[in-house]
């Protein structure tokens, strides 16, 4: 689906304005955070986190390597 949307003067800053229904599909709300990620096709927005998400990759692969001792530690 292709949609244009405006960018628009907001104070000293320029922001851009979604469609409500792009904020109901992705289930966003006003003061909710983005983030920002430069592709080689342009810019990435996301609500979630990339860096926590590849946090979580690392745990996922240590947590399988050292799962014995993480039982251990649990106890």
């Amino acid at each position: 689906m292709l949609q244009t949307i405006k960018l628009r003067r907001i104070g000293n800053s320029v922001g851009v304005t979604f469609p409500k229904e792009w904020l109901e599909r992705l289930n966003l709300t006003e003061g909710d955070t983005l983030f920002v990620t430069e592709t080689e096709r342009g810019l990435e927005l996301s609500p979630y986190d990339p860096d926590f998400e590849r946090a979580m990759a690392i745990y996922r692969q240590g947590s399988q390597k050292f799962r014995h001792a993480l039982k251990e530690l649990a106890r």
